[in-house]
């Protein structure tokens, strides 16, 4: 089984996904850039790194390797195990593990783990079909210079005729100068514009698939809680990010979990129902993206691992 295949599959939708009793492959949003003298203009796209320490099964890989693969869920589990366990045997060698599309990982001589990136894979979705453009610099002609070399060993001859004026090529020299430098800064604001418009006509449309995908997911709930009846006020915020704690099929659970959050002394909120029957529970809501990102790592650090971000 390529269980490479499945991992780089499931980035292209999430922005976590945990390999059981390995680690977890992370991704955050880059914006578009523009390096180097050669103006390089690079489209907006996914940057993957690497935590050793998300170790717990989510069930996310799992699932998804037992309906692409038509396996039982424990036999997906089963798998992932062998395949983690050849993994490490290859770092405990001190080999470098290439995990295909992805980056490659190894074992430093203080046994920290080091993990490369390969960038050859976007993995942002409403950046498909953008790639890496180029301009070459612009090569300008120093006339000034030409003229005033050409004033200085043309002869002068005191004559009734008029002499050649040759102070045109000084104006020429400017405008060609000008409209050079007009064109690329023009050519940048005109790219940046068609990747903003792109971004956000591709963005809504991933976000209505990723609610019809929830049902993938598989969420474990390690005991039973006391069960508890709220008045719960339908949530009519305009915010766009929600740090989502968990998503149940009972409608009873996810106002328990609710309950706990704000217990806790979390802005909680029950999200509305999807399509599939499935109940998600917001730690908070937001409206700058990113607010949501920093509200995100600092649970993640603090209270739940497993926490993502879901954007409407």
């Amino acid at each position: 089984m390529n269980i490479n295949r499945h991992i780089s599959s499931l980035l292209y939708r999430y922005q976590c996904v945990t390999v059981p009793g390995f680690g977890a492959f992370l991704t955050e949003i880059q914006s578009a850039q523009l390096n180097g003298s050669a103006v390089t203009f690079n489209p907006p796209s996914k940057v993957v790194s690497f935590n050793a320490n998300i170790k717990n099964n989510d069930g996310l890989l799992a699932n998804h390797i037992s309906l692409t693969e038509k396996i039982s869920y424990e036999e997906a589990v089963i798998s992932i195990s062998n395949v983690v366990d050849s993994w490490m045997e290859k770092l405990r060698t001190r080999e470098t593990l290439s995990i295909e599309n992805i980056g490659n990982i190894k074992l430093s001589s203080e046994m920290t783990w080091f993990f490369e990136p390969i960038n050859n894979t976007n993995y942002l979705t409403s950046s498909f079909g953008l790639s890496n453009f180029i301009s070459p610099s612009i090569k300008r002609e120093e006339l000034k210079k030409i003229v005033e070399e050409l004033e200085e060993v043309a002869p002068i001859i005191f004559t009734p005729e008029k002499k050649k004026n040759y102070s045109y090529l000084k104006y020429a020299a400017a405008a060609v100068l000008f409209f050079g430098l007009a064109g690329t800064f023009g050519y940048k604001q005109y790219y940046d514009t068609k990747i903003e418009q792109e971004t956000l006509l591709v963005e809504k449309s991933v976000q209505n698939k990723v609610q019809d995908k929830i049902q993938e997911a598989t969420f474990f709930i390690s005991a039973p809680l006391p069960e508890v009846n709220i008045a719960v006020e339908e949530n009519t915020k305009n915010y766009p990010y929600h740090i989502v704690a968990g998503v149940f099929s009972s409608e009873q659970n996810a106002k328990n979990a609710y309950a706990d959050l704000i217990q806790k002394g979390f802005k909680a909120e029950l999200g509305p129902k999807s399509n599939n029957g499935m109940n998600p529970v917001y730690f908070q809501s937001f409206v700058e993206y990113s607010e949501a990102k920093s509200f995100l790592d600092s649970v993640r650090n603090s209270s739940n691992n497993q926490a993502w971000l879901l954007i409407d």
